[in-house]
């Protein structure tokens, strides 16, 4: 390109995976970045490409028509030829926080700090922020429990338990909501799967860095309170399940005595399908979503299931908060098998059940409420949209107050022939 002439411009459209290789060897550039666009009062955009969930932002999840970088003054994202085009011209996502992202005028590509940690961190992102946010979710969950029993109720009652474990799940989505969706349970990872097309190929990689996390998660709390709990049991070493001087309780649930199987099952049965079902609301785009107040709902939410559900089963609702701790303290603090088989080997329901519980409350909500259709209870695949042979649909001449029904639909379909004027 000579000094005098005019710089050739095209659109990101035309952008090719070889010019940027020519261009750009050996640099991790996204050729998603710089493809694609959204329209905005008929201008013409870079369509922002979100990095961390491997998807393009949608338009409700970019900021509003003041934003700097989307008001509809902003010209179309051009480059010029190969001499002009330079890594700092790229588009970049950076997350502002757990519920979007959006693209900030100020993000810059740096290959240079582009690592080989980098590298493994990206590759690994979801599981890392499960494992994170579900560690911490048990570490406050447990912790509070341990405070109270360990003080015998002088630092802590049946409130502050719930309020706690309210505030655990809260952390624990506040730290892995913008990269992984803060599941930080198997049973809503399952629940997504089925019904909001949450890939299957992530649902193994998930489930065990959520069960890892809280299996971490227990460990750090029996580290934390070892010389309490030593103190407590009556001795170093002393290990006990049941019993006034126990403190397996700390680490995962136990039903009320008296309680049936059956009832066990049905207490975290409800509960579950309580938590399924108020997520799926809060997060329902044709219902009324909570959007950035999200983490406030779920907060209630725990909040209120503890508050209502809790006293018969400890309203476990996740195996990766049971389950996980449950095995960190049989395998390192030193209670043994005893977790496994107390209370008639209650551990396979707070394991089993809640995973039936989040489906079911799926379920309920899809059938009942949810229009989107990423259910499939509402894809013409399910069947739920496909006209049956023996129904004829209401047509406009069905208005006319001679018309007979009925009779239209017998000579048309024979006897038994049914019209269908919904």
């Amino acid at each position: 390109m000579s000094m005098g002439s005019k710089p050739e411009v095209f659109h990101s459209d035309d952008i090719t995976s070889e010019y940027l290789e020519e261009t750009l060897p050996g640099r991790p550039v996204d050729l998603k970045c710089l493809r694609g666009a959204s329209y905005n009062q008929g201008q013409r955009h870079p369509q922002p490409y979100d990095h961390f969930n491997n998807n393009y932002l949608n338009s409700n999840e970019l900021p509003n028509s003041s934003s700097t970088a989307y008001s509809s003054s902003t010209p179309p994202f051009k480059l010029t030829s190969q001499q002009d085009l330079n890594f700092n011209n790229l588009p970049n996502v950076a997350p502002t926080s757990g519920l979007e992202r959006a693209a900030t005028n100020n993000s810059k590509i740096e290959p240079h700090l582009y690592t080989r940690w980098q590298k493994i961190r990206h590759a690994f992102r979801e599981p890392f922020a499960e494992f994170l946010g579900t560690m911490i979710l048990v570490m406050f969950g447990d912790g509070v429990v341990a405070q109270k029993v360990l003080s015998k109720g002088e630092a802590g009652n049946y409130t502050t338990i719930a309020l706690s474990w309210a505030t655990a799940v809260f952390l624990g989505y506040t730290v892995s909501a913008g990269i992984s969706g803060a599941h930080l349970n198997p049973g809503v990872t399952l629940s997504s799967a089925v019904f909001r097309k949450f890939p299957w190929r992530k649902v193994p990689g998930y489930v065990f860095a959520q069960t890892f996390g809280g299996y971490i998660g227990g460990l750090l709390v029996y580290a934390t309170y070892v010389q309490s709990i030593n103190e407590f049991e009556g001795g170093v070493g002393i290990r006990t399940v049941g019993g006034e001087t126990s403190s397996a309780g700390l680490f995962c649930t136990f039903s009320q005595p008296y309680l049936s199987t059956g009832g066990q099952v049905v207490s975290e049965l409800v509960s579950s399908a309580l938590l399924q079902l108020g997520i799926f609301a809060m997060t329902d785009p044709y219902n009324n979503p909570l959007g950035q107040s999200f983490p406030f709902g779920l907060f209630l939410l725990i909040y209120g299931i503890g508050s209502s559900f809790g006293y018969q089963t400890g309203y476990a609702i996740n195996l990766a908060r049971d389950f996980a701790p449950r095995l960190a303290a049989a395998t390192v603090g030193g209670y043994g098998s005893d977790l496994f088989t107390a209370g008639n080997y209650y551990f396979w329901v707070p394991l089993v059940i809640p995973l039936i519980g989040c489906l079911l409350g799926g379920l309920i909500y899809d059938v009942l409420i949810y229009q989107g259709h990423d259910s499939p209870l509402n894809r013409a695949d399910f069947g739920m949209h496909e006209q049956s042979e023996h129904i004829r649909q209401f047509k406009l001449k069905d208005m006319k107050p001679d018309f007979n029904v009925e009779a239209h639909a017998q000579k048309e379909g024979g006897p038994g022939f049914v019209g269908n004027i919904v």
